[in-house]
């Protein structure tokens, strides 16, 4: 079963609430939290996730753009995050696992993440710990970027670690997700996709939707 992750990033904020409520087909709500200092850029944070969990029962996939994100794992989970995603390259294997068990005793999924440079290698110190992986193909900072195709043998890797090791463990893919990348990415092993412009810049965005899946 695939699951589709509208990205929010690509919604109109000054309209969220309706956004929202234009993907109510999809599975999750997949929320991108950038500090300016791991990606250039800056996003949402605490608050925007307290808001959206007051007004939908979707499935809250927050992914940590940030650095040392163990500092944040507290405040996310009490906004309402379903699932945290950390990337790796955010800060040192302890540091990483302290998100991590964080993230265990306040009862939040646990993902962990990685940039294109990252080869897919560096999820096996953790890949019995967590629930989700998460496969950046493009590079994360902005939303409307190119897929980038070379990514997919690590998909691949990554699927083939987790039927080893881990098989209820999700693998994510985000990054210029579209009808024709998504079945791509879907034949190398994802299960969850993200999707921003894909969705929220289509005409209708539940058909986007049922396009991403397949249907």
């Amino acid at each position: 079963m695939i699951t589709i992750a509208p990205s929010i990033l690509s919604a109109d904020f000054a309209n969220l609430g309706r956004d929202v409520q234009r993907v109510r087909e999809a599975d999750w709500l997949h929320v991108d939290v950038m500090d300016g200092m791991f990606v250039s850029n800056i996003s949402i944070g605490v608050p925007v996730v307290k808001s959206l969990r007051k007004f939908t029962d979707q499935f809250l996939d927050v992914h940590l753009m940030i650095e040392k994100p163990v500092r944040y794992v507290d405040a996310f989970a009490d906004a309402g995050a379903d699932l945290l995603t950390v990337h790796l390259e955010a800060d040192m294997p302890p540091g990483i696992q302290a998100a991590l068990a964080a993230m265990e005793r306040r009862g939040v999924r646990k993902g962990i993440a990685l940039r294109p440079i990252t080869a897919a290698e560096a999820v096996l110190p953790y890949l019995d710990k967590v629930d989700l992986i998460l496969v950046m193909t493009v590079e994360p900072g902005f939303g409307g970027q190119a897929f980038m195709a070379d990514q997919l043998p690590k998909i691949a890797a990554i699927r083939r670690y987790i039927q080893e090791r881990n098989p209820t463990c999700r693998l994510e893919v985000d990054g210029g997700v579209d009808p024709v990348t998504a079945r791509q990415v879907v034949e190398a092993g994802a299960d969850v996709l993200v999707a921003g412009s894909a969705i929220y810049g289509a005409p209708d965005p539940a058909q986007a939707i049922r396009a991403l899946r397949g249907e």
